[in-house]
């Protein structure tokens, strides 16, 4: 198999990866209620193919050159549940504690920088 198959074939790993049961958990039943988790998911993946020169030897004495390459991630974030009871579906968000701390975090930061320049103006 040549390098840039070898390549592909890993790439085609993304695509079994990035489906939508990586969304939609697999649904469970809690005291009469079907939930169905929901994530959000993003992922890419990237190759290269190529080189082939090199120049000398390495310290071992063996030649150097060629290469090929590739590259995957997938990023997976719970947003929240359908909940279905009785047939009625509502929507159930999940709360990210730590966006919410970092986000109070980066304002109180802004009003603070806010505040100096309005003081130093005073002078």
């Amino acid at each position: 198999m040549t390098d840039v198959a070898t390549a592909l074939s890993k790439l085609d790993a993304v695509r079994d990866v990035m489906t939508v049961r990586q969304v939609y958990g697999d649904p469970y039943d809690k005291d009469g209620v079907t939930v169905i988790p929901v994530a959000e998911v993003r992922g890419g993946g990237g190759g290269g193919g190529g080189g082939d020169g090199g120049n000398g030897a390495d310290s071992n004495g063996a030649g150097q050159g060629s290469g090929t390459g590739v590259g995957f991630g997938v990023k997976a974030r719970p947003t929240g549940v359908f909940a279905v009871k009785d047939g009625n579906v509502t929507w159930v968000p999940a709360v990210d504690v730590t966006r919410i701390v970092v986000g109070g975090q980066v304002v109180a930061l802004a009003a603070l920088f806010l505040l100096r320049s309005a003081l130093r103006r005073r002078r």
